[in-house]
């Protein structure tokens, strides 16, 4: 799957589009709150202006209806903060692929950079249209996948953009590259024991998951509130925990095709108010004896041991969803020892994005990990065996 990276192609006095994700949370008054997507996708914009390219770039943020401008879901804070992090001016366009974008990308000199507005705002982006698309492919001689949180997306930005500059060189970003070589090389050659572990609310979320990874893992370790789920399925009683009562046949399904792979909690750390964690009562029971009035929160101690056990021998972990509420402590116990265990362990370790990415770094332990994936629904769809149309149109890696 590997494919031909910005860096392997010739970008002086060309202009690049590249597709990026500065997706990024923004309080009222408009400021970045979190800069790390600008950050991590600073090596493949240095990568085209350092060598003479001239560089647009486009993005969504947020979910503005595909109606035309809207200030809070505008860009321009983005392009301010990528000036400043690249100590020199950063273009900004006030529309997408009309008058203004155009005549500022005709104004590029190499080394300059673009910014265009978000791409949501033209409803082309969501629905994949390509005559979007093909105003944007207009602008570019290359196009760069740098945004590997939507490669999952059909959206025109992503698909038709790519498929409209056929014959044009069409690469992938560090960011791309970097998360297809662990993801894939992790599903299609990991060094064993490969341990999955799996976390946060719903079964369903994870079913394809579940089932592509004990076809390939070595043990499946499941926590988070989708535990109770399970728990249901082998007659264990809940009490108010958070199930997917419509779920817990396919739950049967799975215990029984997981076998010995499919390792489920022992014991849950359980409290009566789960708006007041901190000053409910609490107890630790074991699976399936969760009293009424009370809810699983957390795996107990004794399931932790167990899963930092079968980490400590792994050689490669791959570990998406959080065990239980871990940004209300004690109930944070069960992810810290998971996580611990992780940066603790030799072994090959993903973090799936989303909670777990965030949990990780909360807890302080990215540092100590291999991979921490910039994108949780994409990275949940790798592990589901899924292809992505947005990387496999791109050109491939010479040989």
């Amino acid at each position: 799957m590997a494919k031909k990276t910005i860096d392997q192609i010739d970008v002086a006095g060309k202009t690049v589009l590249m597709r990026v994700d500065f997706n990024v949370p923004l309080d009222d008054s408009l400021q970045i709150t979190d800069d790390r997507r600008i950050r991590m996708a600073l090596p493949s914009i240095k990568s085209v202006i350092d060598r003479g390219g001239r560089l647009v770039l486009m993005s969504h943020l947020g979910r503005p209806g595909g109606k035309g401008f809207e200030e809070k879901f505008s860009l321009a804070p983005a392009a301010k903060r990528l000036g400043e992090l690249l100590g020199k001016p950063v273009a900004m366009a006030s529309d997408t692929v009309d008058d203004d974008a155009r005549a500022k990308v005709s104004a590029l000199n190499d080394g300059d950079v673009l910014v265009l507005e978000n791409l949501r705002f033209n409803a082309g982006e969501k629905k994949g249209c390509p005559e979007f698309a093909a105003k944007l492919a207009s602008m570019a001689d290359a196009y760069c996948n740098d945004a590997f949180g939507t490669c999952h997306r059909t959206d025109a930005s992503m698909v038709a953009v790519p498929e409209a500059m056929s014959g044009k060189p069409r690469v992938v970003g560090h960011l791309v590259a970097k998360e297809i070589q662990y993801l894939s090389d992790a599903i299609g050659q990991p060094q064993r024991p490969f341990v999955a572990i799996l976390g946060g609310a719903k079964v369903s979320d994870k079913i394809n998951v579940i089932n592509n990874l004990l076809g390939i893992c070595d043990a499946v370790l499941i926590g988070g509130a989708m535990a109770y789920t399970f728990s249901l399925a082998q007659g264990g009683k809940v009490g108010n925990s958070v199930v997917e009562m419509d779920k817990v046949d396919l739950a049967k399904e799975l215990i029984a095709k997981g076998g010995d792979k499919l390792h489920l909690p022992v014991d849950t750390h359980c409290g009566d108010d789960f708006n007041d964690i901190a000053g409910c009562n609490k107890k630790i029971v074991p699976t399936g004896e969760i009293p009424d009035g009370w809810e699983g929160l957390d795996i107990g101690p004794e399931t932790a041991k167990r899963y930092g056990e079968i980490i400590k021998d792994a050689k490669t972990v791959v570990w998406n969803g959080p065990m239980g509420v871990f940004e209300k402590p004690p109930m944070d116990e069960g992810t810290k020892t998971v996580a611990q265990a992780i940066a603790d362990s030799d072994a090959i370790s993903i973090i799936g994005g989303g909670d777990s990415a965030a949990a990780i770094d909360q807890l302080g332990f990215a540092d100590q990990v291999s991979h921490v994936s910039t994108g949780g629904g994409a990275s949940l769809a790798m592990l589901e065996g899924q292809d992505f149309a947005a990387v496999s149109l791109l050109d491939d890696a010479d040989a």
